[in-house]
């Protein structure tokens, strides 16, 4: 896309970070309710962002979390402890990644370090 063009509407479908769902859609797609939402966005788990009315907005990759913090509640653990295993979860992952990132060149290279 040339400089200066603005971005279609379509160029977003990929991107799991663009705040596509509506408060009512997002609970609907992974089976809660508006106010577990509401719960989760309390517990500081995930942040909406806002429409220029003010109504919150959730992305894929929110709802990701916030299904995964679903499953947890439903098996009986309390939204606040869901919410730190889910960002625990999380980090973890981040973490697994960067590692894996890290060690790539030493073994793409053929292990010169021990030769």
């Amino acid at each position: 896309m040339p400089t200066g063009t603005p971005p279609h509407a379509t160029d977003r479908l990929d991107d799991d970070d663009y705040p596509a769902y509506t408060m009512g859609r997002a609970a609907e797609m992974i089976g809660a309710t508006p106010a577990f939402l509401r719960a989760i966005g309390e517990a500081r788990l995930i942040t909406p962002l806002r429409s220029e009315g003010g109504h919150r907005r959730y992305s894929r990759y929110q709802l990701r979390i916030a299904a995964r913090a679903r499953e947890l509640v439903d098996g009986g653990t309390s939204i606040e402890a869901a919410c730190r295993i889910v960002i625990l979860e999380d980090q973890l992952e981040e973490a697994l990644r960067l590692n894996a990132e890290l060690r790539r060149p030493a073994t793409e290279s053929g292990g010169a370090a021990g030769t």
